[in-house]
């Protein structure tokens, strides 16, 4: 049964999605049948990884509205497998997102239980994957909330700067509250440090100030600033398959091996 994973952060530009994008990519270079689920309404993780949403059928808005409208059992299970969609990249399918995806958001703080929507709807393909990646929107809404129920673990991408320390102390607090109300299990597999550059005072101030609250909790590779990791989204591929033999590549390898070995 398939590990299923949160990346959260509700600060944006922190590298969240490049980073749900890559692992994702890299889980299936060595080889596990990896599932990327993009419940973020900008869809940066579904053109991420080469998926025109332009083209789309069916999207994680149909998804979650079949949960919404109550549909039956068999017809969300359809909707569900119908949705995914294989990638040209190893072992990487993904249920990719839409703009409009935000207004069932809304729609979602009307229904009762509506924060097991997102958990409810994997049980149909959970069991296909070795692990389901979820890259939430930069924001702590019910979407968000649909990510992190349904997760057995979240991910926190973070800038080193000061403005994230206090973005994720929230964040921290947010979580408690998942696993409170909704997801008692939900655990933290980790921080990974993003936009990493060392010879920064600034960076290392900030590393610091993590380790002395969260040291075990963070990831050992950090992702550096790459050229070939900023273009890579433009081209609609994980960096590996832009260029291999790149930093960012090799780091979001590293993360990806890390990441099997705590859950």
């Amino acid at each position: 049964m398939g590990k299923i994973i949160a990346f959260a952060n509700q600060k944006g530009g922190v590298g969240k999605t490049t980073s749900a994008v890559n692992i994702a990519a890299s889980l299936g270079i060595m080889g596990r049948k990896t599932l990327l689920i993009d419940i973020d309404p900008q869809g940066s993780a579904t053109s991420g990884v080469g998926v025109a949403k332009k083209t789309l059928r069916t999207s994680i808005r149909d998804v979650l509205n079949s949960f919404v409208s109550s549909e039956g059992d068999e017809k969300r299970r359809d909707i569900i497998r119908n949705t995914v969609i294989k990638t040209n990249y190893d072992n990487l399918s993904v249920i990719p997102s839409v703009i409009t995806l935000s207004e069932t958001e809304f729609a979602l703080y009307k229904k009762e239980d509506s924060a097991y929507f997102l958990k409810d709807a994997l049980e149909y393909v959970k069991e296909e994957y070795d692990y389901l990646i979820i890259d939430c929107p930069p924001s702590l809404g019910m979407l968000t909330v649909n990510g992190m129920t349904a997760a057995d673990a979240v991910i926190i991408p973070m800038q080193c700067e000061f403005y994230a320390l206090e973005g994720l102390s929230q964040l921290m607090i947010n979580i408690s509250g998942i696993r409170k109300n909704f997801n008692p299990d939900l655990e933290i597999c980790g921080i990974l440090l993003t936009m990493y550059t060392g010879r920064f005072i600034l960076t290392s101030q900030v590393v610091a100030e993590l380790r002395k609250h969260y040291d075990n909790r963070i990831f050992k590779t950090k992702i550096s600033r790459s050229v070939r990791l900023s273009e890579a989204p433009s081209f609609g591929c994980p960096v590996y398959y832009h260029d291999k033999s790149s930093k960012g590549a090799k780091e979001y390898l590293e993360v990806a091996r890390e990441l099997t070995e705590r859950i």
